[in-house]
């Protein structure tokens, strides 16, 4: 199965790329840069689409549709890089895989507060990833898994946090590119996933506190482990019998 990741910056991509193989690269039409593995290799594809859920979408729609026209589609779908972690459950380099993708701030300010565009009869918020595949990533990179929100505008308060994590109850990260990212998959019919690795703790901005390094490293080693796991999530090919279980 071909795997495309996604991220959103050349640091995020490098970081990837750093677990596979040595990578060769083609320009798509838009001028994305496209990172292939060698042929036969288990290593996923990696393309820089941008900030923010609009450029992922385009990104990720651009490189979908170029595989697909060239008789070479992906089989899955992977929006990946660092993020803001929800302390404490997602503490600073560590690693999360969505169970949930939701778009936090799409919907309309209310009297009442926020509504998301599925309370106002139209479009969804969230995507939900393959819960098997989700929990094989997640105990090979030994990471958490739980809500990633999407947002537009990184969260820079402590308010603004509380009010995410209260009304996605169970949030462990938030990111700008994973719905976009999903939104471009659903178009295609591909599962999709979304690991992030925790640079910062989301609130109060503090760039001294920031720690990008470790969390590209914990990417890296994320997605070292990744092959392994997709394996593990498909389970035994057809037609293998399991192995005879030895009596005492």
């Amino acid at each position: 199965m071909r795997v495309l990741v996604v991220t959103a910056v050349a640091a995020e991509c490098d970081a990837v790329c750093g677990a596979g193989e040595a990578y060769g690269s083609r320009t798509l039409p838009g001028g994305y840069e496209l990172h292939r593995a060698p042929g036969g290799s288990p290593a996923p594809d990696v393309l820089a689409a941008g900030v923010g859920p609009a450029a992922a979408s385009a990104g990720t729609a651009t490189a979908l549709t170029a595989a697909a026209l060239a008789g070479e589609p992906y089989g899955l779908v992977v929006s990946a890089g660092i993020g803001g972690g929800f302390a404490p459950a997602a503490p600073l380099g560590s690693v999360v895989v969505a169970d949930a993708i939701v778009a936090a701030d799409l919907g309309a300010e209310t009297p009442d507060g926020f509504v998301p565009v599925t309370e106002l009869g139209f479009g969804t918020v969230a995507h939900r990833p393959d819960p098997a595949l989700v929990r094989a990533v997640a105990a090979a990179a030994g990471a958490a898994a739980g809500p990633v929100v999407t947002v537009s505008t990184v969260t820079g308060s402590a308010a603004r946090a509380a009010e995410l994590a209260a009304r996605h109850p169970g949030v462990l990260a938030e990111a700008m590119e994973g719905f976009g990212v999903a939104e471009a998959a659903a178009a295609h019919r591909l599962p999709v996933l979304e690991i992030r690795t925790v640079s910062n703790a989301v609130g109060p901005r503090d760039r001294a506190a920031w720690r990008i390094g470790p969390a590209l490293a914990a990417l890296t080693g994320a997605f070292r482990t990744f092959p392994d796991a997709l394996t593990a999530a498909a389970g035994p090919a057809p037609g293998t019998a399991p192995s005879p279980r030895r009596t005492p």
